[in-house]
């Protein structure tokens, strides 16, 4: 993970070009010197997102740092003041830290992209004849010992994501009475290798995934149908199939995909949050974002330069004029 920093940029002559584009012209900026403190999160889309909102700011005269933060953690720090940003506020990870940080005022709802979300297992399609009845949850309960390794056997196992995303898978496959073991992974690069991995052999497997996210343009698969999402399977035991255990129920099936920022923001930097308020990305756009990076080998720093090159009508629309 990259150490936070204020980013001097060294991206070579071809990239660099990409950055000397027109903004439009802005009263009284920056409002203050003070750094804007961007979030950067363990994955692809949120890093590119990230940089580009940091370029974009950039252009407009602020100072921009990017720090690295936990998932759960980071709403913590938003309310304190200490962090500013967050360009990806996934409402199946982190609906509840976010949205105790807006009760409380210490944070603002700084709006939705269009972009529809969801974050489940998954499995690769040629998993349909070897478990019939998928993608059915009950069902991938009965093959579960197609998914065992010596490590979980004779349970299968479940490749998760990493611990800090807050997933709460385990406590499902608890409160389930599931015949899987989580296996979490430490970053989402390493979800991928062991997709690619297993894909290539058409072995098992059922791991964690999302969307919007490249991986289902390269990868065909499903997710896996658990018991419909209702926001008291997360803090109400009596909610559900089991009266004992929360967390009894699948991921929301469309969620939403927010911007957060810190609630002093607005009227320290009101041109930044008024950019902030206005990026919007797409479904696409997020899974073109992430495959920058993911498949055709760039960094997020160049990813993010390349998109804002080829897409300047999006972003200028974006930009506050005053």
């Amino acid at each position: 993970m990259r150490s936070a920093r204020v980013r001097h940029w060294t991206l070579g002559i071809g990239v660099a070009a990409m950055l000397t584009l027109t903004v439009p012209a802005v009263a009284e900026v920056p409002e203050s010197s003070d750094p804007i403190k961007i979030i950067h999160n363990n994955w692809t889309s949120q890093l590119v997102v990230s940089d580009i909102a940091g370029q974009l700011l950039e252009k407009m005269g602020y100072t921009v740092e990017y720090v690295p933060s936990n998932t759960q953690l980071q709403f913590t720090a938003m309310g304190n003041g200490d962090l500013h940003v967050q360009l990806e506020v996934w409402e199946g990870t982190m609906l509840v830290p976010f949205e105790k940080e807006v009760e409380a005022g210490r944070m603002i709802d700084a709006g939705s992209h269009t972009a529809i979300t969801r974050e489940e297992w998954w499995y690769p399609i040629y998993m349909e004849e070897k478990c019939p009845g998928l993608p059915d949850w009950k069902a991938l309960d009965k093959c579960a010992e197609l998914f065992a390794t010596a490590e979980t056997a004779p349970k299968g196992r479940y490749v998760g994501g990493p611990v800090d995303w807050g997933k709460h898978h385990s406590e499902r496959i608890e409160a389930l009475g599931m015949n899987f073991v989580e296996v979490p992974v430490g970053q989402a690069a390493t979800l991928w290798a062991e997709l690619d991995s297993a894909y290539k052999r058409q072995e098992p497997i059922v791991l964690f995934n999302w969307t919007p996210n490249w991986v289902e343009a390269k990868y065909e698969g499903k997710f896996v149908d658990f018991p419909d999402f209702a926001p008291e399977c997360l803090t109400d035991p009596s909610w559900g199939t089991n009266p004992d255990l929360a967390y009894d129920c699948g991921a929301t099936k469309k969620g939403w995909l927010k911007k957060g920022v810190w609630a002093g923001m607005e009227d320290k930097w009101p041109a930044a949050f008024t950019l902030i308020k206005n990026m919007d990305f797409t479904n696409a756009q997020l899974a073109e974002a992430s495959s920058l990076v993911d498949v055709d080998g760039l960094t997020p720093e160049e990813a993010a330069a390349k998109w804002i090159a080829e897409n300047e009508p999006v972003w200028k629309a974006w930009m506050p004029t005053m």
